[in-house]
This record gives structure tokens, C-alpha cells and sequence, in this order.
């Protein structure tokens, strides 16, 4: 048995499969034979529909964009933290 490789999308590709199915479907294709097209599982159909639904790639882009901006700026709020609770461990004398 083969394994199948997982693949990432980008936010662009994820938009463009979303209008894809939905032509397909507005043509009349069951929901089965889309996600076979597309190549992707149904779980992951609806949750970009629920993540990516209505969006256009220019707005996919930029909130991913932002996602990471988020996810960096927290990364450093936490870095500060560790760096604030050690100094104020040393200032107690406790070491």
C-alpha cells in the first residue's frame, strides 16, 4: 500500500480549488466526485469552506499574512515573559 504525500496549499490555490468546486457542484457533480477531482478529503473541504468561504485570494494572502504576523509578535510577548519572570528570580536571591 502506498502512503500518500500530504501537500500544502497556499491560501491562493486553497480559493481557487474552493471556486472550482463550487462550479462543479452548481454543475450538477455530486460532492464525492468533486473531492475526488480536487484531491483532497472531505474534512478538509469543509474546513476551508468554513475558514476561506468567500474570500478572494488577495484577502486568503493577507490573512495569512497576518495569522503569521500574530503568531510572531506572540512568540517574542512570550520570550519577554521568560526573560521578566528569570530577572525577578535572580533580583529574590532565590538561586
Amino acid at each position: 500500500m502506498t502512503k500518500k504525500r500530504r501537500k500544502r496549499h497556499t491560501p491562493e490555490q486553497i480559493v481557487s480549488k474552493l471556486r472550482d468546486a463550487d462550479a462543479m457542484l452548481n454543475a450538477g457533480k455530486d460532492v464525492a466526485a468533486v473531492l475526488q477531482t480536487l484531491e483532497i478529503a472531505e474534512a478538509t473541504y469543509h474546513r476551508w469552506r468554513q475558514k476561506y468561504g468567500g474570500m478572494t485570494s488577495e484577502e486568503a494572502k493577507r490573512l495569512k499574512l497576518l495569522e503569521d504576523e500574530n503568531r510572531r509578535l506572540k512568540q517574542i510577548v512570550a520570550d519577554k515573559e521568560l526573560d521578566i519572570q528569570m530577572l525577578k528570580h535572580l533580583t529574590e536571591g532565590n538561586w
